[in-house]
């Protein structure tokens, strides 16, 4: 290896001159050579130069170095110098390649790459897949971006149900200064797919909160639509369940989506704390760091058992298609049935178990069906993909036992409750009520993430 031009070459790349670079590596080599990092070298100039063919061309060649390794990274650099050249199918196969590496330091940049290449290939299973993978990979800094990736592929799939939990999980790991406007507009777009008007006109309304989110074509259309149905359910506009989610949180009329705790002005250190003020701006900075890393790590674990807990995951495809076909959630029928009678035994407001399309008067009449300060001994349930019925026996406080008929709809991969009536032959019928019809439609479970 000629090494002053080797040096010169660095020096250049250095610099940024990538055509200087080029240049002086190209020389470095002698004739029939194998050099690893010069050929690295070489193929970053050449993706800076936007020459991805020979870009790729100097990996294929730094791959051939065995001594040099970092087929990792090499391999993923190859992968999507040729995906930018227009050629997916091979990029697929080198980004495999780069999966492959067991001392890869950063797959996740490989399973971003390769989701890209099975959407151009027209595979968006495949695709989702590995932008799942990304997700939950702890060296990814922003899993938002996969996420958001996740439910694009899922609208492909034409599952929009699981499109809004992608970009509602997205807006929870996004960067509190990162723009959210466009997610909340992907979320929208969900919304009106799987017909959830109310949710869908909330999150547009965030997306165009501040002014600096031109919606497209398709989405004006979509936040149109969403306003118009809404105009035509009631001239009164019920609180989006967002909105009700919050309140029932305890986060009140208004809230700050960059504080929803409102905690941030007990961080603010007091004038009086000098200690505070004798650590060394090194010292925050490293402390800064040391205190990231571990929430990424926290949030990490926290995305790896929502996406595995999750039954409706491209990964598993065949069988959660099966399971929801036949009736099975998260949480169960069952599960959300207990929830709904704990809640009012404990005072609480049962808005949040019902179900969107539930009238006012209706929501009124199935909370009074709800005994307080029951226990629920024995149940069955009648199972279907949509809809559901779970009848409970429950002991009364005054000893006597009432049986009960939930009736649910489902609502992503949990359920709503549509209607509560109870066995009014009984004496202590207390809380009964007449049946109810309703208009089962989908909206958030609320225990959906558990």
């Amino acid at each position: 290896m000629n090494q002053q031009a080797y040096e010169a070459g660095k020096l250049a790349y250095q610099q940024g001159d990538w055509l200087a670079a080029v240049d002086r590596l190209s020389q470095a080599k002698n004739p029939g050579e194998v050099s690893g990092p010069v050929d690295h070298l070489v193929g970053n100039s050449y993706m800076k130069l936007g020459q991805y063919e020979s870009a790729a061309a100097a990996y294929e060649s730094a791959l051939r170095d065995g001594s040099y390794g970092k087929v990792g990274a090499l391999s993923c650099n190859r992968g999507r110098a040729l995906l930018a050249a227009g050629r997916p199918a091979e990029a697929a196969t080198a980004l495999a390649q780069a999966l492959s590496d067991a001392s890869y330091a950063t797959p996740y940049k490989a399973h971003m790459a390769l989701g890209t290449a099975y959407e151009r290939l027209g595979d968006p299973r495949n695709a989702g897949i590995a932008y799942r993978n990304a997700a939950i990979d702890e060296s990814n800094p922003n899993p938002s971006s996969a996420l958001c990736d996740l439910g694009g592929c899922f609208m492909q799939l034409g599952r929009p149900v699981d499109a809004v939990e992608a970009y509602r999980t997205a807006l929870d790991f996004s960067a509190p200064l990162q723009s959210q406007n466009q997610v909340y507009c992907d979320l929208g777009l969900a919304y009106v797919a799987a017909n959830r008007m109310s949710e869908a006109v909330d999150a547009f309304d965030h997306a165009t909160a501040d002014g600096t989110l031109a919606l497209s074509p398709e989405a004006q259309a979509s936040y149109d639509a969403a306003r118009k149905a809404m105009a035509a359910i009631s001239g009164k506009k019920r609180p989006s369940d967002t909105d009700a989610l919050l309140a029932a949180a305890g986060y009140g009329g208004g809230y700050d989506p960059l504080d929803p705790t409102g905690a941030s002005g007990e961080l603010m250190p007091s004038a009086d704390d000098t200690g505070f003020f004798s650590v060394s701006e090194e010292d925050l900075v490293e402390q800064d760091k040391k205190e990231r890393k571990i929430r990424r790590k926290h949030n990490h674990r926290g995305l790896k058992a929502f996406l595995a807990i999750l039954i409706v995951l491209v990964a598993a495809l065949g069988a959660a298609g099966y399971a929801y076909y036949r009736g099975y959630g998260w949480p169960m029928q069952e599960t959300v049935v207990e929830q709904l009678f704990d809640a009012k035994t404990s005072g609480a407001d049962l808005g949040s178990f019902l179900a969107a399309s539930v009238p006012a008067s209706e929501a009124e009449a199935i909370t009074a069906a709800v005994p307080t300060g029951a226990s629920i001994k024995s149940s069955e349930v009648d199972r279907s993909m949509a809809e559901s019925t779970v009848t409970v026996k429950a002991a009364l406080p005054t000893g006597d036992a009432q049986t009960y008929t939930i009736s649910l709809v489902r609502d992503g991969i949990s359920w709503k409750v549509t209607n509560v009536t109870s066995d009014a032959a009984s004496p202590s019928s207390a809380g009964a009520t007449t049946s109810t019809t309703t208009t089962t439609t989908t909206t958030m479970g609320t225990t959906s993430r558990g």
